[in-house]
């Protein structure tokens, strides 16, 4: 499912893909369920394809989100105005502990906040979102054997 909620580069919210030609995608707002089109000349990141830089390897952005689910007890994030650096950087260490704090930035951080309040606004299930996206592959290995 994250594969198909996009991140449109000057364009704020988040947006899901409903179809895609050679020169355009056409997309529909989570925040007002508006359809717009997106040109190639658009930055388009899908969630499913972010990140978070740790001191180890990276951790998919889905991995975080269920994090901050299940320490918001699904409920969505409060994001103070004037929250500090150090005050998203210590909500963020509560998620995930060994993320990198010379590439994660506080921007960043908030970012990922406002997009779990999106989602979870939109009603997105990330744990039932990650059992659908496993469950393919578990199925390629059971034919393997």
């Amino acid at each position: 499912m994250l594969k198909s909620i996009l991140s449109v580069s000057g364009k704020p919210g988040l947006f899901k893909l409903l179809s895609n030609s050679k020169n355009m995608v056409i997309v529909e707002s989570l925040v007002d369920s508006k359809k717009m089109p997106i040109h190639p000349r658009d930055k388009v990141v899908s969630l499913g394809d972010i990140s978070i830089y740790t001191e180890a390897d990276d951790v998919p952005l889905r991995d975080i989100l269920v994090s901050i689910k299940n320490k918001e007890n699904g409920e969505k994030v409060a994001i103070p105005a004037g929250m500090k650096p150090d005050e998203l950087r210590k909500y963020f260490k509560e998620i995930l502990p060994d993320f990198d704090r010379e590439r994660v930035y506080p921007t960043d951080i908030k970012k990922i906040m406002s997009w779990y309040n999106i989602l979870t606004d939109a009603g997105v299930d990330f744990e039932k979102v990650e059992k659908a996206e496993e469950a393919p592959e578990e199925a390629a290995e059971e034919k393997a054997e």
